[in-house]
């Protein structure tokens, strides 16, 4: 059972430091930035991690189930004050073991006939030579939300080879509200430093997109972003 996180204003603990990466200490540090705040949250059990693999018939990719054994999980918000007003704007997630959950393939609608994710796929969305192949809601791949990115999309621990699933044939991708793939990295480790490199800003995750971050979000934090590059 997993224990209730503390809020901890600023990265006041060693461990703390090392899974921030340090970015606290520059975000605290950054003109405009205030309340940064991560969720301490107590390190999973190797029993979790085993439980997770047996129910999922998956083997979990060892620089994920090191991330967890140092913290089930990860929380980290931050904001920004303009003129006497707060505004929540970073928002960093790792979904904890628990919630490392599969996707839906039952019905999108509870309505008798309705259709599946499967049966929404767009075919025609294949690989390209400098893409890889991309994730399929059919038993052909096994799919795990990581984030949620606050209903812009999902971020997906992709398994590309069905069950029974081993590590190595794992990737992390994005999949959009139009329920179209994009490539993120081959590994869990690349993305978590995606993931603070880029703050936790607003669809960050759409710059990995054809299309990109839309212009209602890069208006708000392409300012904060050129603010703060020089830090990082």
């Amino acid at each position: 059972m997993e224990k209730s996180s503390v809020p901890l204003l600023g990265c006041n603990k060693p461990h703390l430091e090392k899974l921030t990466l340090g970015i606290t200490r520059i975000l605290e540090s950054s003109p405009g930035v205030t309340e940064v705040t991560i969720l301490e949250k107590v390190p999973a059990e190797r029993h979790m991690i085993s439980s997770w693999e047996q129910k999922n018939n998956c083997m979990m990719p060892e620089d994920l189930k090191n991330f967890y054994l140092m913290t089930n999980g990860f929380h980290m918000t931050w904001s920004v004050k303009l003129d006497e007003h707060t505004i929540p704007l970073g928002n960093m997630t790792i979904n904890s073991i628990s919630k490392l959950t599969q996707l839906n393939q039952s019905s999108m609608y509870s309505l008798p006939n309705a259709p599946t994710l499967a049966d929404l796929e767009d075919d025609t969305q294949e690989a390209g030579e400098d893409q890889p192949e991309k994730p399929h809601f059919d038993s052909r791949s096994v799919i795990f939300e990581l984030d949620s990115c606050n209903g812009n999309g999902k971020v997906c621990l992709v398994y590309k080879t069905g069950k029974p699933a081993l590590a190595q044939d794992t990737e992390i991708w994005f999949l959009d509200r139009a329920l179209y793939w994009h490539f993120l990295t081959d590994t869990f480790t690349a993305y978590y430093r995606l993931l603070i490199t880029h703050l936790g800003l607003p669809q960050w995750q759409y710059a990995f997109t054809s299309y990109g971050i839309s212009p209602q979000a890069k208006l708000g934090s392409e300012a904060k972003k050129q603010r703060m590059a020089f830090l990082l």
